[in-house]
């Protein structure tokens, strides 16, 4: 059974990916059959072909073109076994777009993934997303009624598909982190990069795109690239999925042709822009509302706004909330989101989000931001470090009308109303290092070995900072260490709202097998914009 909360879908222009959503919550497979029949399979050739006259860019963000992966897959398989994998692990709290495919669409994904998996003769369909949530109960859904209609003597492919939930994060999404999630493995990056399409699922060679791009290759199959190509810009053919949240009035997934303009999007959604919009998610960049209202939805139009259109994310900021506030949240997150196996994740992110909370305070300045920017940009085992160095710059240029207010008020008035979207599993367990004072002797060890979250005096004598979950092993190396026995780890849920300190056991052994808890369940994706119930797309525009 499917829980009723859906997302808001919206509508500018033609129904491609979302037709039928109008009359259905949820196309099932006699339904999705009769929109869009039975794609026949095709040769590698024919699709890459295709691919290529439309120019078919993959949907997650990196916009890589989708017929070198498939090149790149053939050559790598040799005519063996390879995978093809859908990448359904968003992470991006600010993205509900595949969500809502997977959720109400689900059909027309595993299409065009059983498409090009027929073409490359792939062993399997794996298809990851984000455990326990909407989207996973639908897919599996899916899954069994292709089954029964195979077993009924229906025209399903016989290639299995698998699905697999993944632990959601931030970083999960990515396509390393994908692949060792699906392989059993922590779903961290690897710290040296892997290409998918030589080494992926079981070591296999492996396509690996979004959900969105499945659908999109779906269609062009069936529509051919001339009809494909009928609507959107003679450059990005075709329609795109926008997820628009923050301080719009309708949070909604919105299928737009590329070429409209953002200002429309947002009219469309209520938004109030603010002081800005955040496009391409938290490792995207701010719009002035100035810039918002002539820039262009296609990869071409946002890079000439000064923005990346990334997965389609779009987060108006409004009035009412302190910007650089938000800005902070969001940096504190994703430091805390970090994969903790490099320095500049590990040492770096913490310290560029304490000096942009400093300036939110009007004690800290751009120059000691800057600085902690400098630290990890190209210096990470992968994206995110540069990702949110990209974000934070992003925010400095974009509110330095308001950080000059904090500095010289130590606010702008505004209180941070959490705008912009947060997972509510954001408050894992956070750590702190507490220090029997009859014993400390001020050795200093402790700040050796954890020297991000442990100061000492004149004197030697430490303070502590709290410690993320990931660093949670090193604190407990450091509690271990310690000559005096003097320190211990106690636990506490993060957000600073739940319960108080959890001290550990004993000062030697505090959790067992390093295992990390969780404070509570997550909510699911589909929830998290605050969409309310709906049964059909809100209208129509353009």
């Amino acid at each position: 059974m499917i829980p009723a909360r859906v997302p808001r879908v919206l509508r500018m222009g033609p129904a491609r990916l979302t037709a039928g959503l109008d009359h259905c919550r949820r196309l099932d497979l006699p339904a999705h059959r009769t929109l869009h029949g039975v794609l026949e399979p095709r040769e590698l050739g024919e699709l890459m072909a295709y691919a290529n006259e439309v120019d078919m860019r993959g949907r997650g963000g990196a916009a890589f073109p989708f017929a070198r992966k498939l090149r790149a897959v053939a050559d790598a398989a040799k005519g063996g076994d390879c995978v093809v994998l859908i990448n359904g692990a968003e992470g991006e709290p600010a993205s509900s777009k595949d969500a809502m495919m997977l959720t109400r669409n689900p059909h027309l994904v595993l299409d065009g993934a059983v498409l090009a998996a027929e073409a490359l003769g792939a062993r399997e369909v794996v298809l990851a997303t984000a455990g326990g949530e909407v989207a996973e109960a639908s897919v599996n859904a899916a899954v069994a009624e292709r089954r029964a209609a195979n077993i009924a003597g229906g025209a399903e492919s016989r290639i299995p598909i698998r699905v697999v939930g993944i632990k959601e994060r931030f970083i999960s999404g990515e396509g390393g982190a994908l692949v060792k999630a699906v392989n059993g493995e922590e779903g961290i990056p690897p710290g040296r990069k892997k290409r998918a399409a030589t080494s992926g699922v079981d070591g296999l060679p492996t396509l690996l795109s979004n959900t969105e791009t499945y659908a999109q290759f779906a269609l062009l199959a069936e529509y051919g690239p001339e009809k494909y190509a009928e609507v959107g810009t003679s450059k990005e053919p075709g329609t795109i999925l926008l997820t628009v949240s923050g301080g719009a009035a309708h949070g909604a997934v919105i299928e737009t042709p590329t070429g409209a303009l953002l200002a429309d999007v947002l009219a469309l959604c209520e938004a109030d822009v603010g002081e800005g919009v955040l496009i391409g998610g938290y490792h995207g960049a701010w719009l002035s509302a100035e810039a918002a209202q002539t820039a262009v939805i296609s990869r071409e139009g946002m890079k000439a706004a000064g923005a990346t259109l990334g997965a389609g994310i779009i987060v108006p900021l409004g009035e009412t909330t302190c910007p650089l506030g938000e800005a902070a949240r969001v940096a504190s997150y994703l430091a805390a989101e970090s994969a903790g196996q490099c320095g500049p994740c590990r040492l770096g992110l913490p310290d560029m989000a304490r000096a942009v909370n400093a300036l939110v305070e009007g004690t800290g300045s751009v120059d000691a931001v800057r600085r902690s920017v400098r630290v990890v940009e190209r210096r990470g085992a992968c994206f995110h470090p540069d990702g949110t160095a990209k974000f934070v710059l992003s925010a400095m240029d974009a509110f330095e009308t308001e950080i000059a207010t904090h500095l010289e008020h130590g606010s702008c008035g505004r209180p941070v109303r959490g705008v912009l979207p947060m997972p509510e599993h954001e408050a894992e367990a956070e750590y702190r290092l507490e220090v029997d004072w009859s014993r400390c002797v001020g050795h200093g060890l402790c700040a050796h070995l954890l020297p991000e979250f442990v100061d000492l005096d004149d004197y030697g004598f430490p303070s502590f900072r709290k410690i993320p979950a990931f660093m949670a092993k090193e604190a407990r190396r450091a509690v271990d260490m310690c000559p005096a026995l003097a320190l211990r780890l106690a636990q506490t849920t993060g957000d600073g709202h739940g319960p108080g300190p959890k001290p550990a056991a004993s000062p030697l052994r505090l959790v067992k097998d390093g295992t990390l808890k969780k404070s509570g369940e997550s909510t699911p994706r589909l929830a998290r914009l605050g969409v309310p119930r709906i049964s059909k797309v809100g209208g129509t525009a353009g």
